[in-house]
């Protein structure tokens, strides 16, 4: 079952992510509490939505996807950016990323969103392969690009 996150659901939210990140190699990076992701999904002006999966057995979450709006000013419209998709190991090839990302795309259609994107490590070919069946485009002349840390501060400076 797919359903909108609540304020309960923001540990096993919290402890997900972690479970992501290490997934990823970069636990140290997931410093979030779930203090700010009370605030950023529950707040007075939410920064994100979540989606989660619950196991209809059990009620276990098995899953979560976390996105936020964006905006083009190519098209002038309101597309969608997924920062987050996880299903525990446990669960995979039940359908539940699927049901995920099939909610968020009926949610974009009905919110007259015109994009739906997120990124995917290279390296992980389970996902890439999963998109790709979904009919996903890549877009591989696109880079992303950071700043944090001393480069960050040292441009602010700069103002």
């Amino acid at each position: 079952m797919i359903r909108a996150a609540t304020e309960h659901d923001v540990p096993e939210i919290r402890a997900m992510i972690r479970e992501l990140a290490a997934y990823e190699r970069a636990v140290e990076q997931a410093r979030a509490t779930e203090e700010q992701l009370r605030e950023a999904l529950f707040g007075a002006h939410p920064a994100a939505y979540a989606l989660v999966a619950e196991d209809a057995t059990t009620g276990e979450l098995v899953g979560y996807a976390l996105w936020f709006p964006r905006f083009s000013t190519w098209t002038g419209t309101r597309g969608m950016h997924l920062e987050d998709l996880y299903v525990r190991p446990h669960a995979r090839g039940g359908g539940h990323g699927r049901a995920l990302l099939a909610a968020l795309a009926g949610l974009c259609l009905r919110s007259g969103f015109e994009r739906f994107e997120w990124w995917v490590l290279a390296w992980n070919e389970p996902a890439v392969g999963f998109y790709r069946s979904l009919g996903a485009e890549f877009l591989d002349e696109w880079r992303i690009c950071r700043l944090t840390g001393a480069p960050l501060k040292e441009l602010a400076a700069a103002s």
